[in-house]
């Protein structure tokens, strides 16, 4: 495992952050960007190295990858992980407000993919691990750009799917629930079958499993880690 890399998008806090420990723990080199910086600290407390920059631009985005190709020669699992996007009632979101939502979730993953996937083409070997949401099929009016977007997510990931897992590159997105690293309230808590909130390091472990050989089989899938939440969805 010692000659695996892995791309953390994003990876500075909350899932992403979970994701960049899980795969280092895992035996992962990690390159990890994030806007804060603490992408950075975290990628080289873990022996990796980081970008401080942002998803929403390619060349921060290419700093990462060329990194990541210069400093191990190879890359075998790219996690795209998001921000926040714009939320207000549905018919009060203005056109630039959907364009960062747009930006921050589906942008967000085709523009790191697009400079990656060619390279796990070459290895005939490569997975990309998209966080989506719970609510990308049963939307909800309380994150509605997330929810619009992430649906087109699902219908980009079963294309990616069908398009490169000849090349055994594979694609799939994690649907966390309410997970910790949101506020909590026990409206919401009451709301999961489980009675409580999810922790970022079962979306971690999750996503730990989808890059391991054992998932080796499972593309073009989104997997729910919510609780039960959208169970009979």
């Amino acid at each position: 495992m010692s000659d695996k890399v892995a791309v953390i998008t994003a990876g500075g806090s909350g899932m992403g952050a979970a994701a960049a420990r899980r795969l280092a723990k895992d035996g992962f080199k990690v390159a990890v960007l994030s806007s804060s910086g603490k992408g950075e600290a975290l990628a080289k407390e873990h022996g990796g190295f980081g970008v401080t920059g942002s998803n929403q631009s390619t060349d921060d985005l290419k700093r990462l990858v060329d990194g990541a190709m210069k400093q191990w020669g190879r890359i075998d699992v790219l996690v795209n992980s998001a921000g926040h996007g714009p939320r207000a009632p549905i018919l009060e979101i203005s056109d630039e407000q959907w364009h960062t939502g747009l930006d921050v979730y589906l942008m967000n993953v085709i523009r790191p993919t697009r400079l990656v996937a060619p390279i796990m083409q070459a290895q005939k070997a490569g997975t990309i691990i998209n966080v989506s949401t719970a609510w990308a099929f049963e939307p909800s009016s309380m994150f509605p750009t997330s929810a619009v977007f992430r649906a087109g997510l699902a219908a980009y990931t079963k294309i990616f799917a069908d398009t490169y897992a000849a090349d055994n590159v594979r694609m799939n997105n994690v649907l966390p629930g309410w997970i910790d690293s949101l506020p909590a309230t026990e409206e919401r808590r009451r709301s999961v079958p489980m009675a409580r909130y999810g922790r970022t390091d079962e979306v971690a472990a999750t996503i730990g499993f989808l890059a391991s050989e054992g998932a080796g089989y499972i593309t073009g899938q989104n997997i729910r880690v919510d609780g039960g939440l959208t169970r009979s969805l």
